[in-house]
């Protein structure tokens, strides 16, 4: 199995194995600091890989002699490695998840050296699969209902990339994939009509198009834009639904634009297939499509039937870096936490110290999310009444009351071991669908979305605040210390 490691993480962990801290308790919390777009949520993907990958990380022999080779490790530390094996808890927001900035999504609480060996990987895994399942449901909103195909493979960063990203945008609404290797993996519907190439082949379109029909009469869905769309791709389309289909008893299911002005094109080609009794004939357009293009067509009263959704889609194209990161925010001796917090010049960077555990409260009437409170996790939450208060503007206070609340996370390991029951892609998929109704549309819409509030507790927020003054004065009793030495 392929180990995605930065070679960092193993020379920390054999600093802390010849200094006796391979066994010091951690908690590293998984967390991103901005949603997707500048949108108003996220949705949450990569646990199950993430639990493949712990489920199957070892060093191997060839590991071993690698890693012998690079001459930075003694053999005792390599002896480790070879014996290596997770043996910590994890616990997460299941995939699936509408999320929000700075909550702890993923928490590991492991032995130092484990916890850190799993840094990389775990973030390449959540981050790219929460990006493309993010980004599939605000193109799948604009598209009000009509079916968003995935087209992405030949423009995706790698064949992994190829591969999830398709996995993901199915969960995130997409009706189906092109690729291949998905539909064979995880049981994801394949979609596809044809390429230019396939008309070029031909005699002519006509010829290309009626083999494609004798060979798919009853998913039959031409290319019409090799030529002109117009004054031949509908017009050989019609002809052979009209020569061929309908006379053995069959009808065109689609036509496909692929360029041009997709809003006028689609007019002109809906009201030719209707002027011939064919308006069961859908209308599937592609072409570097994405959530803005998609809305304006849609805007323009354009008659699409479809989506085909490719690099945009796959790549993210507009926001291709998904920013989770993954920080110590605690340490345990002998059963006692130690919180642990990083101090930065830029306040966003300021993390949330100690263990956590993270809540959502619900409107009992409608199922509506109404706030989030990340709270100290031995901490007890009122199940009548709260009052939450905003960390930057402590005056902005709200009283929730009529409330359901909802721990996030769950247990996915526990000693080791996986306690977690992993759902299908098609429960993740109907679970992405339950979600996003349980957050109001103005959370969802593209430009200027409401803000949803994740607030911290009363109990954290003092702790963190004591932490920052702590830290400030440390530093000022250090500055003062400095300055007696210079004087004198």
């Amino acid at each position: 199995m392929k180990k995605l490691i930065d070679f960092y993480e193993l020379t920390m962990a054999y600093t802390d194995f010849k200094n006796g801290k391979s066994d010091e308790i951690c908690y590293f919390d998984v967390y991103f600091r901005k949603n997707l777009d500048n949108g108003g949520y996220n949705i949450v993907g990569g646990i199950s890989e993430i639990i493949e990958y712990i489920n199957n990380l070892k060093f191997d022999e060839e590991d071993i002699e690698y890693l012998k080779s690079t001459q930075q490790f003694d053999d005792d530390f390599l002896n480790y490695l070879r014996n290596f094996k997770f043996s910590g808890d994890i616990y997460a927001i299941p995939d699936g998840t509408i999320v929000f900035a700075n909550e702890p999504i993923i928490t590991v609480k492991a032995k130092a050296i484990e916890a850190q060996i799993l840094e990389t990987d775990l973030l390449n895994r959540f981050n790219h699969a929460t990006m493309i399942a993010t980004k599939t449901t605000r193109i799948v909103n604009q598209a009000q209902g009509k079916a968003v195909m995935e087209f992405g493979a030949r423009r995706a960063h790698g064949l992994d990339a190829a591969v999830i990203g398709a996995k993901y945008a199915y969960i995130g609404g997409a009706v189906g994939t092109s690729c291949y290797q998905t539909g064979f993996e995880f049981g994801v519907p394949l979609l596809g009509t044809m390429a230019h190439s396939h008309i070029m082949k031909y005699e002519d379109e006509y010829q290309a198009f009626l083999a494609y029909a004798k060979t798919y009469p009853n998913n039959c869905i031409l290319l019409v834009d090799t030529i002109d769309t117009l004054k031949s791709g509908v017009v050989n389309a019609i002809k052979v639904a009209k020569n061929y289909l309908e006379p053995n008893g069959y009808r065109l299911k689609g036509i496909r634009l692929d360029s041009g002005d997709l809003a006028y094109l689609s007019k002109c080609a809906r009201k030719m297939l209707d002027e011939n009794d064919m308006q069961d004939c859908q209308i599937c357009v592609s072409n570097s499509l994405d959530e803005y293009i998609i809305k304006d067509l849609l805007e323009q009263k354009a008659p699409i039937d479809s989506f085909g959704v490719g690099e945009n889609l796959i790549t993210s194209k507009s926001c291709p870096v998904f920013n989770g990161v993954y920080k110590l925010v605690a340490t345990e001796t002998d059963g006692v936490i130690t919180p642990k917090i990083k101090i930065s010049e830029n306040v966003e960077k300021i993390t949330n110290p100690t263990y956590k555990k993270v809540y959502r409260f619900y409107d009992k009437n409608t199922n509506i999310a109404l706030a989030d409170l990340i709270a100290v996790a031995s901490e007890q939450i009122p199940t009548d009444e709260i009052t939450i208060f905003d960390e930057k503007e402590n005056w902005k206070q709200t009283t929730l009351k009529n409330y359901v609340v909802k721990e996030l996370q769950v247990p996915i390991f526990k000693n080791g071991q996986q306690v977690y029951v992993e759902p299908t892609v098609e429960q993740i998929r109907m679970k992405v669908k339950e979600e996003l109704n349980t957050v109001w549309e103005e959370v969802k819409r593209l430009n200027n979305p409401h803000k949803y509030y994740v607030d911290l507790s009363k109990n954290l927020y003092d702790l963190k605040q004591n932490l920052l003054y702590k830290h400030l004065k440390d530093k000022q009793i250090k500055n003062e210390k400095e300055s007696d030495i210079n004087v004198k």
